[in-house]
């Protein structure tokens, strides 16, 4: 299938997306607790604003503000009714955004968890999670959305009803999970399962890989662990900017410029292809991984030793896989990505 981010992976080593999107919008003024997609429609022009500022500091690709667009997430905001009007708007403004830019600029619409747990853990069936993915890739697609963006995703049940519902929407997709919990997912998928269960679906992603999670050097881990199974589809890399910490009743992330600078250059060594930044990611620090990455020469993969010296260390002893790293148990709780 051609489409706008398959052809730009045929001529590049390497694309940049964006940042954070709840960082961004919180320090223009969002409110913890309120949606960011109802901005789409209130505040269009600081939406527009977080898009551009991603392609000034120079993103090839962009997420839009629907992360939270679903049904089952907006009804938490009695909106639940208007998914696809919401995913469309943020899908419209992307594309007006991208329309204006003096080069190529791909338009992911971001579509993240339902915040349900699927059957036979939770309650939500396959079917009921597959009309809740496809009534927002509708509107994603009306909205004219290049690629579909799935993220954050836990659950490998979630990730198969998503992958069908943008099957039924006719839209090409890529798809990443969070890897917060000893090296697995909150669910207890790994590294392996997630390349092995990517190659095995009837509607693969263009591209697959891992988002936020806890910091840049578990990502990374991570990524690695991709690359050693050995699939030939492009991976992705979304790190957060840095450790969260509580800083004057605001969460802050403390990762530098320089240090998602090393982190870009590191994710693109590591076997990634399309690298940007999750939670605390802004402006600052994707200028200084664009120019990182157009000026530092690729090197060899790097060892787990290396990505600790710059980085920091790991958060887990393991990257939840091997004899003596046992699956997280399963909890049924909500999380907001």
């Amino acid at each position: 299938m051609t489409n706008a981010l398959t052809k730009m992976l045929e001529t590049r080593d390497w694309i940049l997306a964006d940042g954070a999107t709840g960082t961004n919008l919180f320090n223009m003024g969002l409110e913890a607790g309120d949606a960011p997609e109802l901005w789409n429609e209130t505040h269009p022009d600081r939406i527009k604003k977080l898009y551009q500022g991603f392609v000034d500091s120079g993103s090839d690709l962009f997420l839009t503000n629907s992360f939270g667009g679903n049904s089952a997430r907006l009804k938490l905001h009695n909106a639940g009714h208007r998914a696809r009007e919401l995913s469309r708007i943020a899908a419209e403004l992307g594309r007006d955004v991208a329309d204006r830019a003096n080069r190529p600029i791909v338009v992911g619409a971001s579509v993240g968890p339902t915040g349900e747990i699927l059957e036979p853990v939770g309650a939500l069936s396959h079917a009921a999670a597959v009309e809740i993915f496809h009534e927002q890739a509708e509107g994603l697609k009306e909205g004219g959305a290049d690629v579909l963006w799935l993220e954050t995703i836990s659950a490998p049940e979630e990730y198969k009803a998503a992958a069908e519902a943008f099957a039924l929407a006719d839209m090409p997709w890529c798809g990443t999970m969070s890897f917060d919990t000893a090296g697995r997912t909150m669910m207890g998928m790994t590294s392996q399962d997630m390349a092995q269960m990517v190659e095995g679906l009837p509607n693969p992603p263009i591209a697959f890989g891992a988002n936020c999670g806890t910091g840049a050097p578990d990502l990374l881990r991570t990524v690695l662990g991709f690359a050693a199974q050995g699939n030939e589809r492009p991976i992705i890399a979304k790190g957060n900017a840095g450790i969260p910490k509580y800083v004057d009743g605001h969460i802050h992330y403390d990762g530098t410029p320089e240090l998602m600078a090393d982190y870009a250059v590191m994710a693109r060594d590591c076997g990634a292809t399309i690298i940007g930044g999750c939670c605390g990611t802004k402006p600052e620090h994707l200028i200084a991984m664009r120019a990182a990455l157009e000026t530092r020469p690729r090197g060899p993969r790097p060892t787990l030793d290396q990505i600790t010296e710059t980085l920091g260390a790991f958060s887990s002893a393991n990257d939840g896989t091997g004899e003596d790293s046992a699956a997280p148990a399963r909890r049924n709780r909500r999380r907001r990505g």
